[in-house]
């Protein structure tokens, strides 16, 4: 049984943002239980990310160990033309790492029984030292913090900074999963262990490589993670973007396996229009089709009280920087960092927020100016 001294954490949100919260806290000897609105078990939203050092600094900090490798290696930047010619190549070696690589390694860390799935956030109170989370079921749980990692959606958010919200930045991202031994050979050859881009007017197109579903690196058992960036008009061009084969307008994605038809068909075509042939043939081997809404946000304070903010959920940067999963790693390592200090909690934190704010800025206004230069964006 836990000692009533030792601190304890309240997590809102059980993706990776959450659970790289979750991880660091309990490294520094706090109990921390996490809730997850879902009821299900998550799938593999998120595709494939570029693997950066943030990440792999919180691994180490929390004693995160993994089996494979985190991620597949590119050597070079290729840049193709519609014909597939390439028109310029540069090293750049990075690794590539996915959704369900970082969930799987992070969950495995992290005990089953303080993993709360089903748990739906409507409101919490708090006083100079504790904070209540009241969920949708009648229950409830107290804490010395919570946390809102629950996201760009965030009803942590929304409860403590009301209005608050995410913008829309003009344009989506269209992405799609393919396993490497489903790809033809010619585009194999292309595209293989490479960071491959396909730049048009008002679009861009790239693909890299991450680890199989299973986690796998080895030859043969990767998969191909493509994007494609197309603008979308807010109002009914979006609207039809983001309503799914059932009919239902989500708030800004549209997950695997809920694509509707006509937008299937609008993309596959799009595809057969626009693309290479390599990436054309990416677009005709994918199953699952997924497509995000490419939003802003950034808070003015990420500290209320007991309750934080951190991850998506404060600060919604451009997937261009390849900073957003980096970003959650980071906030959550330098929290733990900042408490496990001396001085206490509340002298703790204003200094994390202060860090955090700034950093959040930066990526977040470096992102804009690239994306809206990337896509032909003029900002008003």
């Amino acid at each position: 049984m836990k000692s009533p001294d030792v601190p304890k954490a309240l997590v809102i949100g059980g993706s990776l943002g959450g659970l790289f919260t979750a991880t660091a806290l309990r490294a520094i000897g706090w109990q921390v239980d996490v809730f997850e609105r879902s009821p299900a078990a998550m799938d593999s939203r998120g595709g494939g990310n570029v693997l950066q050092a943030d990440v792999l600094q919180h691994f180490r900090f929390a004693g995160i160990k993994h089996t494979n490798a985190l991620g597949v290696r590119s050597h070079d930047r290729l840049y193709l033309n519609r014909a597939g010619t390439v028109v310029h190549k540069e090293p750049m070696p990075q690794t590539q790492t996915s959704w369900n690589t970082l969930y799987n390694a992070l969950i495995s860390a992290f005990p089953a029984e303080r993993y709360h799935r089903g748990k739906t956030l409507v409101d919490l109170t708090q006083n100079e030292q504790r904070v209540t989370a009241i969920f949708a079921d009648g229950s409830s749980a107290e804490g010395d913090l919570l946390i809102g990692a629950d996201g760009a959606g965030s009803t942590v958010r929304s409860l403590v900074l009301p209005g608050a919200e995410y913008t829309y930045s003009g344009y989506v991202v269209w992405r799609g999963l393919v396993n490497e031994n489903e790809l033809p050979d010619f585009a194999k050859a292309q595209l293989y262990e490479d960071f491959v881009f396909q730049q048009d007017p008002e679009s861009l197109m790239l693909e890299y490589m991450v680890p199989g579903l299973n986690g796998s690196v080895i030859p043969g058992e990767r998969r191909f993670n493509w994007l494609w960036y197309l603008k979308a008009a807010q109002g009914p061009e979006l609207n039809a973007v983001l309503t799914d084969h059932d009919g239902r307008r989500r708030s800004h994605s549209i997950p695997p396996g809920a694509l509707s038809a006509e937008r299937e068909a609008y993309i596959r075509e799009m595809g057969e229009r626009h693309a290479n042939p390599a990436f054309r043939e990416l677009i005709r081997q994918t199953t699952d089709i997924f497509v995000q809404a490419i939003l802003d946000l950034r808070v003015p304070r990420m500290v209320f009280g007991r309750v934080l903010l951190t991850g998506d959920a404060a600060f919604v940067p451009r997937p261009h920087t390849a900073g957003s999963t980096a970003k959650a790693a980071q906030n959550a390592l330098s929290l733990a960092q900042a408490i496990n200090g001396k001085g206490g909690i509340d002298a703790a934190l204003v200094v994390w927020q202060q860090e955090q704010l700034s950093e959040g800025k930066r990526m977040g206004d470096w992102g804009v100016s690239m994306g809206n230069r990337i896509m032909g964006i003029t900002q008003s």
